[in-house]
């Protein structure tokens, strides 16, 4: 991915909580609204955290770290449930200058003292370390970093998959990607994202994942919840199900994990052409847009 050097404008959302516009890619960091609930709803409460945190350990992998809201709420909650249980943090970000400038200014005062000084440690020193908590933060394409997580067998009870949308960061919704990710997921273990695209899902199933869908909060779509079991997962509704037998659902593809977005973009593009799939526009003809179909596609 090429280096960014686009502003990070700092912007207010809904329930108080601030967040960043990437004038990068185009969107916000987090839901209008609201960064501090999405953090807990989208993530925590759907991945059943506080119920994981009451074992003596718990991994977690936080794909798309940015501000480090997601982990900050997995850490407060955590230090809400059980002070005891030993948590082991790794987070990947393509951009330092966001978790540095969350942590410079007033966004984190949002979380507990505790929390906002393992935020502070992981934005300047990429580390932190303390009786209860092993915490990295890999700056990087996280198409490259993934991999050494994957060669040295690091393994998540969590992961939380936060990406910017695949149309604007394609880079990192491909099968290839979401394959490299899911090699770091327990076998008991689940992954959220804010995502319902079918493209998205699609890719989770292809690579051996279940999925179900969950509450994303602030969007008018349902995220997405995905483990190696189907045990716990709520069914998809019969729109969802359709959708992904659409051309929406050809998935992205990068084979070498080292492609532009433009290039991921445009074979997709001529993958959609050539799929035997029935045309979204039918789907969306039936459903009558129930759903932003924006974000679907």
């Amino acid at each position: 991915m090429v280096p960014l050097t686009g502003a990070l404008t700092l912007e207010a959302t809904e329930d108080g909580s601030f967040t960043f516009f990437s004038e990068d890619f185009g969107e916000w960091f987090h839901s209008r609204g609201g960064a501090f609930t999405e953090a807990h709803t989208t993530y925590v409460t759907a991945t059943g955290l506080a119920a994981l945190a009451q074992a003596p350990s718990l991994t977690i992998l936080d794909v798309c770290y940015g501000l480090g809201y997601n982990s900050a709420a997995a850490l407060a909650t955590v230090n809400r449930v059980n002070a005891h249980c030993q948590v082991y943090l790794v987070g990947l970000e393509l951009d330092a200058r966001v978790p540095q400038q969350a942590a410079s200014q007033p966004l984190i005062t949002i979380w507990p003292p505790s929390v906002q000084q393992v935020l502070r440690q992981l934005a300047d020193e990429g580390r932190c370390q303390t009786s209860s908590l092993s915490a990295s933060l890999f700056i990087g394409d996280a198409r490259q970093t993934v991999q050494g997580l994957v060669r040295n067998g690091f393994q998540a009870d969590v992961i939380f998959f936060d990406p910017f949308s695949p149309p604007h960061c394609p880079e990192l919704w491909t099968v290839e990607f979401i394959q490299q990710v899911a090699h770091c997921l327990k076998a008991e273990g689940r992954l959220a994202t804010y995502s319902c695209a079918a493209a998205v899902r699609a890719a989770f199933r292809q690579v051996g994942l279940s999925i179900g869908p969950s509450v994303a909060t602030g969007r008018r779509w349902p995220g997405t919840l995905a483990q190696w079991h189907t045990q716990g997962l709520a069914p998809l509704s019969q729109q969802e199900q359709e959708h992904l037998l659409t051309r929406a659902a050809v998935p992205y593809r990068d084979p070498e994990l080292r492609d532009a977005a433009a290039l991921i973009r445009q074979r997709r593009q001529q993958d959609q052409a050539d799929s035997a799939l029935i045309p979204t526009a039918h789907w969306r003809k039936r459903w009558l847009h129930p759903i932003s179909t924006s974000k679907l596609s």
